[in-house]
């Protein structure tokens, strides 16, 4: 069976690099762009999974009727609680979420969306479990000055620096950094790709 063509719904570099590690190089990466904002009483792991499912029909909006491929779109969220931590866009945002995580558990979603060549639509969520160890002011000030958390959701990459923040990790590494991989890697080969 020929493999199917693989168009990656996300314009996240570590997503990408991900999919790499494992061998599989999407045809085409394709931003979804849209409102991710969180809806009134959504509990994250529900939110994750409603936009990883909003980013799939997003990207097959904009393809032409001809294109018959596999999508693959997700959405990582940090959850404290029910409440989702933000993507830190700037120095307080992530001096936030780190005050926030010092010293307490929380629990990264990613929901994974794909839909096949038929249009039909497979998703899973990955959950993983964390604990931060408490953080002082000057490590979170030193973090902040790395920028390493910019862009991130929740205010940090635990595959950079903020490896030195987790003391308990229970649940799926590659989760964290925004892909579950076993997960991700099951629904491709199901859907022809892998």
């Amino acid at each position: 069976m020929e493999r199917s063509l693989l168009i990656l719904g996300s314009s996240s570099p570590r997503r990408l690099a991900l999919l790499e590690q494992i061998g599989i190089t999407p045809d085409r990466v394709l931003p979804a762009e849209i409102d991710e904002s969180q809806q009134a009483d959504e509990l994250p792991r529900a939110h994750a999974l409603r936009i990883a499912l909003q980013k799939v029909q997003a990207v097959k909006s904009r393809l032409a009727l001809e294109d018959h491929a596999v999508i693959l779109a997700a959405d990582t969220v940090v959850a404290c609680g029910r409440r989702i931590l933000p993507k830190a866009e700037d120095d307080g945002t992530v001096t936030k979420c780190l005050t926030l995580l010092s010293g307490r558990r929380h629990t990264v979603y990613t929901a994974i969306a794909i839909m096949d060549v038929n249009g039909k639509i497979h998703s899973r969520i990955s959950e993983t479990k964390l604990a931060f160890r408490r953080l002082d002011s000057k490590e979170i000030a030193d973090y902040v000055t790395s920028r390493e958390g910019l862009g991130k959701a929740g205010g940090y990459a635990i595959q950079g620096r903020a490896a030195i923040f987790v003391r308990f990790m229970g649940g799926s590494y590659s989760n964290v950094v925004g892909l579950p991989l076993l997960e991700t890697f099951q629904l491709l080969r199901s859907c022809g790709v892998a």
